[in-house]
């Protein structure tokens, strides 16, 4: 047996994750904020304000996050 054929596959990473979420260096899984794409007007100014960056995910979401995201 070679050692090419005893190796694991590789992962994949989810396409869709990947362009949603952003591990940082501590494991902390940063995402956009939702709410901000139309209707703006409606929304008070302090409320748009807030919705701009970056946010942390909830720690419920992180397990399933860092799954779908083997190599970040």
């Amino acid at each position: 047996m070679t050692d090419e054929e005893s190796e694991m596959p590789k992962l994949k990473s989810n396409s869709g994750a990947k362009k949603r979420f952003r591990v940082t260096r501590r494991g902390k899984v940063l995402r956009a904020k939702g709410f901000k794409s139309h209707l703006l007007e409606g929304k008070s100014a302090r409320r748009r304000r807030r919705l701009r960056g970056t946010g942390l995910t909830d720690g419920v979401e992180l397990k399933r996050i860092k799954r779908m995201l083997p190599y970040a």
